[in-house]
């Protein structure tokens, strides 16, 4: 059953997750590349188009409306603000490195496209660091299933358990992100009725 819902739509899953964040996604589809339910080349090439493809659309939503789409959350404001002045020091090793920097996924390609970095150097590099990303973090988490079956034994009689830890995790960093951001939310309004 689990085999034939990751035929069905592991891979779309994988592109729409990759496409929004994607660290989560990437390293449960690398460990289920290793199990043997998904090809771990598909993985690596769906997890860099929907990487590629997200961080474009924000990338020109950034050049269009990039201090509209920072004023909505009061958390991607300060972290833009921050982002625009890393921007301006070392733009490319930004562009290269950003989706390797955890919470920065979206607010660094808005950033990115407020600050006028170039589009075309923008799609190369951008292009680059999404290949070195999804190739890294999907062999990493291939591989880290493979240590798991050397330590373990069969991973089989385990692979519902670490599943379920690789997504008790992502929801666990996902929950951290937003009580961390209606914290900054609180903090920022109580700024500005003083």
């Amino acid at each position: 059953m689990l085999q034939q819902f990751l035929q069905d739509f592991g891979y779309l899953a994988l592109f729409l997750g990759t496409f929004f964040e994607g660290e989560t996604i990437l390293v449960l589809a690398g460990f289920l590349a290793f199990r043997g339910y998904m090809d771990i080349n598909l993985v690596v090439v769906v997890a860099f188009l929907g990487s590629y493809a997200g961080d474009q659309l924000w990338y020109f939503l950034g050049r269009k409306h990039g201090r509209k789409l920072l004023a909505r959350k009061p958390r991607w404001q300060l972290m833009g603000d921050r982002a625009l002045e890393h921007i301006r020091k070392h733009p490319d090793i930004w562009v290269l490195s950003f989706r390797f920097v955890y919470g920065l996924r979206t607010v660094m390609p808005v950033a990115i496209g407020l600050s006028g970095y170039p589009p075309r150097r923008y799609l190369l590099l951008n292009g680059i660091g999404a290949i070195v990303w999804a190739t890294v973090l999907a062999l990493a988490a291939y591989h880290f299933g493979a240590i798991l079956e050397g330590l373990l034994g069969n991973i089989k009689k385990y692979e519902l358990w670490v599943l379920g830890a690789l997504l008790l995790l992502g929801g666990a960093l996902w929950l951290r992100r937003r009580i961390k951001a209606a914290r900054v939310a609180r903090k920022t309004a109580s700024q500005q009725a003083d």
